[in-house]
């Protein structure tokens, strides 16, 4: 079973992708975590990707995915895997289904955790930190006691420039643009399942689960 989850930033699909693989028992596969690892690997495909990030380039499509389809063909992949992180366009997309269908292989489902631009922007624009200890707040899931104060050293809580709203809104209307027509893909293609991805954590956990499990009962029939 091969299954991409599709989030935006502050949807929760990192977390939901890492618990959710547990229950079904597939590997998680976040894209992030492989090239980190090939910073430490002295493979052919880690050497050609550790030039790209080196130089502070995005990776190439063709690199990135020879690594999925290696990684994807170790032993512990055997029942299948989820994909947190790629593809992250309609380009990527096309090119993993192609490289898979070569290897008798294909994407089972696309799990879109839908949550709305309000609610993102408050998850990723209430982030706020301790200058002196990094301590992280969040003013509406976890202030602090004190307003502006760390309630560890009671030093300083300031809000880094990646996470105030303003700059929030334009990283999410780069995503919707990107993301837009690899929704409309994988829509077209009949893989689609969107959950809303509002509410707790459990919560969430659970609607995906009942989502996939009523998609692989409706194929089975």
């Amino acid at each position: 079973m091969y299954i991409v989850f599709l989030g935006a930033p502050g949807a929760g699909k990192g977390t939901q992708a890492a618990t959710v693989a547990v229950e079904l028992n597939l590997v998680h596969i976040a894209t992030g975590d492989m090239f980190r690892e090939a910073q430490k690997q002295e493979t052919e495909l880690a050497k050609q990707a550790r030039f790209y990030m080196e130089k502070g380039e995005l990776v190439p499509d063709e690199i990135t995915i020879q690594m999925v389809l290696e990684r994807i063909a170790a032993p512990d992949c055997e029942n299948g895997v989820i994909f947190d992180g790629f593809p992250r366009t309609l380009k990527q997309a096309e090119a993993l289904d192609e490289a898979l269908e070569k290897q008798g292989k294909m994407i089972d489902s696309v799990v879109y955790i839908k949550v709305s631009e309000a609610e993102l922007v408050e998850r990723l624009g209430g982030r706020w930190i301790c200058r002196q200890c990094q301590a992280p707040y969040h003013m509406v899931n976890s202030p602090p006691r004190t307003p502006g104060k760390c309630d560890r050293c009671g030093g300083e809580l300031y809000q880094r420039p990646d996470d105030t709203p303003e700059t929030v809104r334009e990283r999410l209307r780069v995503y919707f643009a990107e993301t837009a027509p690899l929704i409309d893909y994988y829509n077209r293609a009949g893989k689609l399942l969107e959950v809303g991805g509002e509410g707790s954590v459990d919560d969430v956990r659970e609607r995906i689960l009942v989502t996939l499990d009523k998609e692989s009962v409706g194929q089975r029939e």
